[in-house]
């Protein structure tokens, strides 16, 4: 079974899928997969070339943070990568999907604009306050607000995502990781019926 872990940047939902994953829950992190499979797959990695020129790639490594200044900055641009790099998400994801056994989580901050939902028997939102995903952020990336305001501005507005989700929980700072962790698997237990 395979369950959706959601929510816009800076939400916490990668700590929390991280946390799940030492739980002994099996988690994809969409985010680290499609780098693999842009460095792995030659026919990804020629198009994503094609798109941003070879030297998108620094010592082999694509060099993600201007990716994200490009496509962030260019919606065509956006559009024409996730034309590349989704459809081979999606069919890892499903490839994944056929030998969990029990309970997987696959943590996308586009989940249901990517068309991962599909493969999902239910979805979970981490929501956060708008300030403390952009701190957040703002620390994680050594960046400045206003670019991670521009990058929010791109993605599926909270209450899209959780009026869609099966479940969400806040990740503001008055639970810790482990109690929002705990409050995902209680409902998952319900959900499948163990």
């Amino acid at each position: 079974m395979i369950i959706g872990l959601t929510g816009g940047i800076g939400s916490g939902k990668t700590t929390i899928a991280k946390a799940l994953n030492e739980m002994g829950y099996s988690v994809y992190l969409t985010d680290q997969k499609a780098k693999e499979i842009i460095h792995n797959n030659l026919c990804v990695r020629s198009q994503v070339e094609y798109l941003f020129g070879s030297d998108i790639f620094k010592h082999g490594k694509l060099d993600t943070k201007r990716v994200a200044e490009l496509v962030f900055n260019n919606p065509a641009l956006l559009k024409e990568y996730e034309k590349v790099v989704h459809p081979a998400v999606l069919f890892d994801v499903e490839q994944w999907g056929k030998t969990l056994n029990g309970i997987g989580f696959v943590e996308s901050a586009i989940l249901y604009e990517s068309g991962l939902n599909r493969y999902c028997q239910a979805v979970v939102a981490v929501s956060a306050p708008l300030e403390i995903r952009i701190q957040r952020t703002v620390e994680r990336d050594k960046t400045n607000p206003q670019a991670v305001e521009n990058r929010i501005k791109q993605q599926m507005s909270y209450d899209e995502i959780e009026k869609k989700a099966d479940l969400v929980v806040i990740n503001d700072g008055k639970k810790t990781i482990s109690q929002l962790c705990l409050q995902i698997q209680d409902f998952c237990s319900k959900f499948v019926g163990i």
